[in-house]
């Protein structure tokens, strides 16, 4: 049989593998606590199978596993050794080892080991070696949010490793083999370890501590936004207007020196007399000034009261005290500024109500919802009837009256005119003919033109009949959302309508000369007028008069205005709708006139009655919603959802065009933006002037070509 050259290499190959096998298992047979493992260029199947079997256990191999090995041992290995020699081999041709309860092994890929049943150790059992541990570790002292990314770079995150953390309990959770996982839970302990924070509290005895703080925060404050300093390094510092006192909190050397310039910066003023010029952000500086008067004679009152509950051998320094203790409070209201000149610890405590006050207010948006839905159904049927010779029925529940109808006939019908004879001075007879007189229509008019509905009329033999029917159905819905924003604890109204005449009253002259009437104008429309009070949670209390009135009709004297107000005080959740109020009734009338005994006739009777019948139902409801705004941004995005909400309303008005007129006339809204516009580049300002340039030379050439064509 002859072999070719690759053939005789493949068989060799298969025969080396079986004789180092067999070499292998002699060897574990003669000594069966030790082994010799000698693998070269074996299927990495063959070499788990081999081991398995030596070790006697179940191992499942995953499809993907794949490939040769080549590895060999000089030295007799323990069993124990012999499966970690295993573990090594498998971690480094990129394979895992997951142990299973019921002593079965699966060997899967190292990158599939992070989601496997893994074991969970700890310090009792941290494991050895390439073995595949999940361990959790608790940190006490550092914050595992800046923790784990330094760990990830040493931990194998492309295979079996995985570093992840939980910043509500501060641990962090290690996936790998044990030697990597036991080095990070290493390194982890020689890193979480607590530095000498501590807090220290710096009384001061002339200066203020809220100024204290803003000086040195100042000081400390870096010049481009981030500090190099470390976050640890960076002392905290808080104001206490209680004790005046300043609060520090931080590393030890930052605390001293911080603690050593508030000594500098803490000592008395050379003069007893001081003013200082405080600058507002928020409130209005006239408004501050009696706050701060009362606050002063409050103070040097109770300064007073003490220092003579005291010792009377001192009345001639106590009057010089309180001389020196005048407090002048001033406001300029061109700079919004408050000066004022007292003395140090007058000082300390003015500025302390000062920044109290002068804070940012709260503001309140409010948006009331008014929904009104009216439905009115009406029906009416009557019948009249009238005889020539006389006698007629007549109705008049919301039917034209017969009775006015044949007088506006008559006088519709005019007269012709009559034949005079005359004699002249012969004594002749002279016949003379009067002209036609023509007929009133505008009885007629009159009453046909308060017909409603369909009115047909028959007559036959001196007998005539008029038959009137109608019928109404009014449907309205009206729907209302006006809104205001104010400040809290500030009035504000709102109102969009109109201003009608309301004549008040009306006078003449002697003779009746030279009359006038009084007239009065009067807001009809929608009223809102609100005062929110911003409580400390997310509570409003809110002082609302909200009004919807319309103009129904005129009367008699003047005009009827329909009326609907609501005066009310509620407390409401911000962000919250509630019910201020609502009106529903339904109204079902109905009236009915008839001629005795004839209207009570089945069928028959329907014609000497006349009915109608009317159904009105009204739903009104007044829905209010508060939303509290304490900073801008919340301001900004509410203002851009109510701007982006108009400008839709323009784009769908300008893609529905109009009909008459060009679409360019209609008003649009610019796109709302926050952000500044950044110049074109150079060289986009250079593509676009090409496209320019292009648009000109092809615009020159058509209307060359447009020449030549002519």
């Amino acid at each position: 049989m002859n072999l070719s050259a690759k053939q005789f290499k493949r068989a060799s190959a298969n025969i080396l593998a079986a004789i180092t096998m067999a070499c292998t298992l002699c060897i574990a047979s003669a000594s069966a606590a030790q082994y010799s493992p000698n693998f070269k260029g074996t299927e990495i199947t063959e070499f788990i199978n081999i081991v398995g079997k030596n070790l006697k256990k179940t191992i499942i191999v995953d499809p993907k596993v794949r490939g040769k090995i080549n590895v060999r041992s000089y030295d007799l290995l323990t069993e124990e050794q012999y499966y970690q020699f295993f573990l090594n081999v498998l971690e480094v041709y990129g394979f895992a080892v997951v142990e299973m309860e019921n002593n079965v092994v699966k060997v899967i890929p190292n990158k599939d080991a992070k989601s496997a049943s893994i074991p969970v150790v700890g310090d009792n059992n941290p494991g050895i070696g390439d073995e595949m541990v999940t361990r959790v570790v608790e940190v006490k002292n550092v914050s595992v949010r800046e923790l784990s990314p330094l760990l990830r770079q040493l931990s194998d995150q492309a295979g079996g490793g995985n570093v992840v953390h939980y910043e509500p309990s501060n641990v962090i959770m290690l996936t790998g083999t044990a030697a990597v996982v036991n080095r990070l839970v290493n390194i982890i302990t020689r890193v979480d370890r607590a530095g000498d924070q501590d807090v220290q509290i710096v009384k001061l005895k002339y200066a203020s501590a809220g100024e204290m703080v803003r000086i040195i925060e100042n000081i400390n404050k870096p010049k481009s936004g981030k500090s190099d300093t470390p976050a640890f390094l960076i002392p905290k510092i808080v104001a206490d207007d209680r004790t005046n006192s300043v609060i520090i909190s931080g590393e030890g050397q930052a605390r001293d020196r911080i603690a050593r310039l508030i000594e500098k910066l803490d000592s008395e003023l050379e003069s007893s007399g001081n003013t200082r010029v405080y600058y507002l952000k928020y409130s209005k500086a006239k408004d501050l000034v009696s706050v701060l008067q009362s606050v002063s004679d409050s103070m040097q009152k109770s300064a007073t009261a003490s220092k003579s509950s005291g010792s009377k051998t001192t009345s001639v320094s106590r009057s010089r005290s309180s001389s020196s203790r005048n407090v002048s409070i001033e406001s300029h209201e061109d700079t919004n500024t408050l000066v004022i000149t007292a003395e140090p610890d007058m000082l300390r405590s003015l500025e302390s109500v000062i920044r109290q006050l002068d804070i940012r207010r709260a503001q309140v948006l409010v948006e009331a919802i008014i929904v009104e839905v009216f439905e009115s159904d009406g029906a009416q049927l009557g019948v009249q009837w009238f005889h020539e010779e006389g006698g007629f029925t007549q109705f008049n529940n919301g039917i034209v009256p017969i009775s006015g109808i044949a007088a506006g006939a008559i006088a519709a019908e005019g007269e012709e005119g009559n034949t005079v004879i005359t004699l002249d001075p012969n004594g002749n007879p002279i016949e003379t003919k009067n002209p036609d007189t023509k007929g009133d229509y505008s009885i007629l008019a009159q009453l046909l033109g308060n017909v409603n509905g369909m009115m047909f009329g028959v007559v036959e033999d001196n007998w005539g009949a008029i038959v009137q029917a109608v019928s109404s159905d009014v449907n309205s819905n009206i729907l209302a959302t006006p809104s205001i924003t104010t400040l809290d604890n500030e009035e504000a109204y709102f109102i969009v309508g109109q201003e009608i005449p309301i004549i008040t009253g009306s006078a003449t002259g002697s003779n009746n000369t030279n009359p006038f009437q009084t007239v009065d104008r009067k807001e009809v429309g929608i009223k809102l007028k609100v005062t929110p009070q911003v409580n400390e949670g997310s509570g409003v209390q809110l002082t609302i008069e909200q009004e919807v009135s319309s103009v129904s009709g005129a009367t008699g004297v003047d005009v009827s205005i329909n009326k609907r107000e609501i005066k009310t005080t509620v407390m409401a959740d911000s962000g919250s709708t509630i019910i201020l109020g609502g009106l529903i009734d339904e109204d079902v009338q109905e009236s009915m006139q008839k001629v005795p005994i004839l209207g009570d006739l089945p069928i028959i009777g329907n014609l000497f009655r006349s009915t109608g019948s009317t159904t009105r139902k009204r739903n009104l409801m007044v829905f209010l919603k508060p939303t509290i705004i304490r900073d801008g941004d919340l301001m900004e995005s509410i203002s851009k959802e109510k701007y982006n909400y108009i400008r839709a309303d323009q784009i769908r008005k300008q893609e529905n065009g109009l009909a008459l007129m060009d679409d360019a006339v209609l008003p649009l809204l610019p796109n709302w933006s926050d952000e500044l516009e950044l110049p074109p580049t150079f060289d986009e300002y250079m593509e676009d002037r090409a496209v320019e340039e292009l648009g000109k030379d092809l615009t020159e050439a058509e209307k060359q070509e447009a020449g030549e064509n002519e």
